[in-house]
């Protein structure tokens, strides 16, 4: 991601010379989403003007040694959102140093699952968004609202070598121990591998996933480059038992999300501007929710070059339509 320079300080020490720097860089994004039943709005209106501007905060510095230390705060705003929605809001912050393609994350970290290179591959549209092929378990993120308890406490580990990545991540929601019997610890592991371009694949595993006793979710994946313009991918998840899907509102409504498999891919036309994506998804989970087995997606993005204009058509579990179009631009 491009980044846009915010201040830079060279503080010269007797042993030598380190440099620090602060960057802001995020997104903002903005457009028409429709969804059938008034899914957004609790029974009201289908469509709203849905709109976010996020900016990551980054402080980073390098010793003489070569090991570099940093930090990270999120200023977001979502229309709509119940927590941000009334105004930008700083979420925990993290801290993080790196060397030698190892990184270790303290606070509000990324967690393994989560940024698994191809577990959110069927997202569609200037929104990123698949209502059918995402993951239906729950399992912890980075939060870019405040923590719903003070004393949760996180730790990533991330290595890169080559073509390769490997992950962990632990969360504990309460590190006090007062709330032990209520919620657990989440340990997640991620791998992902991109050989020659072509072929990337991914695994990942979480347990006790979002704080849940025995809510484990599992995930593996792969696409393939058919062509420098063509790829197609296919997902599997194991949701587990706990998470939340349009319009249920509240973790264990459902007794059994089943487990989800995924066909992508994407399309770019030879002006290499026009990039044409879909996918079609099935779920055997047994909750009461659910219609139908199937959910598919077919997305379009255009490249404004620093921006791209985007839309999305959709289908749920619960046979309800969605349908997206807007703009979202990088700094």
């Amino acid at each position: 991601m491009k980044k846009a320079l915010f201040a830079t300080t060279a503080l010269v020490l007797s042993a030598g010379v380190a440099a620090a720097d602060v960057t802001i860089s995020g997104y903002g994004r903005t457009g028409v989403i429709y969804y059938e039943d008034g899914v957004q709005t609790g029974g009201f209106n289908n469509s709203q003007v849905i709109s976010r501007l996020r900016m990551n905060i980054d402080a980073a510095t390098s010793t003489d040694q070569g090991v570099d230390f940093g930090a990270r705060f999120r200023l977001q705003w979502d229309q709509n959102n119940g927590s941000r929605g009334d105004g930008g809001t700083t979420n925990a912050g993290k801290l993080y140093v790196t060397s030698q393609g190892l990184t270790v994350e303290v606070g509000n970290v990324d967690t393994a699952m989560d940024t698994n290179g191809l577990i959110y591959a069927t997202e569609l549209g200037a929104f990123d968004r698949s209502v059918g092929g995402n993951a239906l378990g729950g399992f912890f993120a980075y939060e870019s609202s405040k923590y719903g308890n003070v004393n949760r406490v996180g730790v990533r580990a991330l290595y890169e070598i080559d073509n390769l990545t490997v992950q962990a991540s632990y969360v504990d929601p309460d590190q006090t121990g007062a709330l032990e019997a209520f919620h657990k610890e989440e340990i997640s592991f991620s791998v992902d591998y991109v050989w020659n371009d072509v072929l990337e694949l991914s695994a990942a595993a979480s347990l006790n996933a979002a704080g849940y006793d025995d809510h484990d979710v599992y995930f593996v994946g792969a696409r393939y480059a058919i062509t420098e313009q063509a790829r197609i991918g296919l997902n599997y998840i194991d949701n587990g038992d706990v998470g939340s899907i349009p319009g249920i509102v509240g973790p264990n409504t459902v007794s059994d999300f089943g487990k989800t498999i995924a066909l992508y891919g994407d399309y770019t036309l030879l002006d290499g501007l026009t990039n044409i994506e879909a996918y079609i998804a099935n779920n055997d989970g047994d909750w009461t929710q659910k219609e139908t087995d199937n959910a598919f997606g077919i997305g379009v993005n255009y490249d404004l070059g620093g921006a791209r204009l985007g839309a999305s058509l959709q289908r749920d579990y619960q046979e309800r339509v969605t349908a997206d179009m807007g703009v979202r631009f990088n700094f």
